[in-house]
């Protein structure tokens, strides 16, 4: 009896470990975020880079647009949307907030000072933890939203020519 009741956990155990398996392997292992576009943000809090203060939604709903940018000094992505970013901060239309990713303070600055800062609001997440609840997972990314903060559009990857023209039309229309 002993014998039977042993054999029976060992096949259930096996069973279920085979079907986990298989079930994960029915699953799409590409973490898309463009699900995002189209929803609100919500419970947007961000701790600017220099100052004591915090960005929040009603920051966001001064203006018609917002581009929110995560960013690295070390990133080499980063350098290469730059341009596109210092053109964009001449728009009237729209709003740069640039978030400082897993990033030194200082090496942050000399790389604003280097390039130029195209920000509006500089912010900060030392962590990477808050950029998780934007559905980051990498840099550098950019999240377009309007007035009433729904998400336009999400950008993985640096701005490209591309990206840079949709968003454009996009401000103006």
């Amino acid at each position: 009896m002993q014998k039977i009741f042993i054999r029976l956990i060992i096949f259930l155990i096996t069973t279920f470990i085979i079907g986990v398996f298989f079930i994960a392997l029915n699953k799409s292992s590409i973490y898309d975020t463009k699900g995002l576009v189209g929803q609100k943000l919500t419970n947007f809090k961000l701790n600017h880079l220099s100052e004591n203060r915090v960005i929040i939604e009603k920051d966001l709903k001064k203006n018609n647009f917002t581009l929110i940018n995560f960013w690295a000094s070390w990133c080499g992505p980063c350098r290469d949307e730059h341009p596109f970013l210092i053109k964009l901060g001449n728009e009237k239309n729209l709003k740069l907030i640039g978030v400082n990713f897993k990033d030194n303070k200082q090496n942050a600055i000399n790389f604003l000072n280097d390039y130029g800062n195209p920000y509006d609001e500089l912010t900060k997440d030392n962590l990477g933890k808050q950029s998780v609840n934007f559905g980051i997972y990498g840099i550098p990314e950019s999240i377009l939203v309007d007035k009433d903060l729904v998400i336009l559009e999400k950008f993985i990857g640096p701005i490209s020519e591309k990206d840079f023209y949709y968003i454009i039309k996009t401000i103006r229309q």
